[in-house]
């Protein structure tokens, strides 16, 4: 909810005469360029911002209590909805410490489907960021090359899930159904024609004079600053710091593939804007590694009293005629504990607590989402510098209202 207290707070003072006077300017909820259902209340010194205060909670949907009154399969739906730009790295970082806890061990081809489709979403979360920033910063032609590529991979989502964005397709104990035909070959179309692509975004902005202006030495924080703020993912790379959970924490058998980390050391605009772009060019990579080295095999578990068995297996199976009904009416028992695995998605460290008392249903499902973290940034990032700059400062976040009003 909105804090009344908030605009007490910045209420100007009254100056004595000839001495400066600022003034409350309020930015949103509705303004076009905040990137989502946020307020930031404003103080300006003429165009200086001397007082930044992000007002957040009008997008909140309660999901962590929703969880509770769920199957633990059923949470997987809501993780869809927390970023609808990363669904999939949403629905990994729910899983994973649910599988810990029972004991689940997930096929191959399961886990490098889960690798393939993370980084599509990469990609494509990458892609609606770079369209929406440059749009924001006057480069309209960026937005409509960004969403030709962001239409070609909700194609592929639509072909694996049934669905574009709230795709629920990565679920406990694999993926929700076996990769369709054609499936290989449509998502190597796709990847084969990318670099040259992103090659086209970059010929468009990296010597654009007005981008750079717009761009090179503004929005600066230090590294020290982004590490006592708790900021994670592109925005802590950007500052010279090579932390990526796919490589210090691998998961999901993101140990088996080869790529870099891409960083930079200005840690402003414009390095956010290269390190996101050279991160899609190791999406690409991992992609085509996943394609050619993809193993055979089961797509879920053998965990029958867990995972819904086979439609066939139904029709001539008792067994699994009647496991299908328990799951299905009553969901499934996870052993007590408690677990905490996180993934990197687009946006940095994202990570879900689950706690289990022995139940159907969860005790506990706490989210570490890392667009609450990198608000936490909006603050020193404004404060000090020109209002001309904060919506250009603003993108470079790219932070998602719906990962952080839980």
């Amino acid at each position: 909810m909105s804090d009344p207290g908030l605009t007490a707070q910045l209420e100007p003072v009254e100056t004595a005469p000839g001495s400066t006077r600022k003034m409350v300017l309020n930015m949103g909820p509705q303004h076009p360029s905040t990137h989502g259902v946020l307020r930031i209340l404003l103080e300006l010194d003429g165009e200086i911002i001397t007082k930044a205060q992000p007002d957040i909670g009008f997008l909140h949907t309660g999901i962590e209590k929703q969880a509770e009154a769920l199957g633990w399969q059923q949470v997987v739906t809501l993780t869809d909805r927390m970023d609808y730009l990363a669904n999939l790295s949403n629905n990994l970082a729910y899983v994973l410490p649910v599988e810990r806890l029972l004991g689940l061990e997930i096929p191959a081809k399961a886990q490098w489907l889960r690798v393939l489709l993370c980084e599509l979403s990469r990609i494509n979360s990458h892609a609606v960021w770079l369209g929406t920033h440059a749009l924001d910063l006057g480069a309209m032609t960026v937005f409509f090359y960004c969403f030709r590529e962001r239409e070609d991979i909700l194609r592929l989502f639509e072909m694996f899930s049934g669905q574009r964005l709230m795709t629920s397709y990565i679920r406990i104990g694999g993926v929700a159904l076996e990769p369709p035909r054609g499936w290989h070959a449509a998502i190597s179309k796709f990847a084969s024609g990318l670099s040259d692509k992103i090659d086209e975004y970059e010929d468009l902005l990296t010597k654009n004079p007005i981008f750079l202006q717009r761009t090179q030495g503004v929005g600066h924080l230090s590294l020290e600053r982004l590490l006592d703020l708790g900021v994670t993912g592109p925005m802590i790379r950007a500052a010279g710091l090579a932390w990526d959970i796919r490589k210090s924490e691998p998961y999901s058998s993101y140990e088996k593939f080869d790529f870099d980390i891409p960083t930079c050391t200005e840690s402003d605009v414009f390095s956010r804007f290269r390190v996101r772009v050279d991160e899609m060019r190791q999406s690409l990579r991992i992609v085509n590694q996943a394609l050619e080295g993809m193993p055979e095999g089961p797509w879920k578990a053998d965990a029958p009293k867990v995972v819904l068995p086979d439609r066939e297996k139904m029709k001539t199976q008792m067994e699994a005629l009647i496991y299908h009904f328990k799951i299905v009416t009553e969901g499934f028992r996870v052993p007590a504990g408690d677990a905490y695995v996180p993934v990197e998605s687009p946006r940095g460290e994202i990570g879900f607590f689950v706690a289990s008392d022995g139940t159907s249903k969860p005790l506990r499902v706490f989210m570490r989402t890392p667009s609450f973290g990198n608000l936490q940034s909006l603050t020193p990032l404004f404060e000090g510098r020109l209002i001309a700059d904060s919506i250009a400062s603003l993108g470079s976040m790219d932070f998602v209202l719906g990962d952080v009003d839980r």
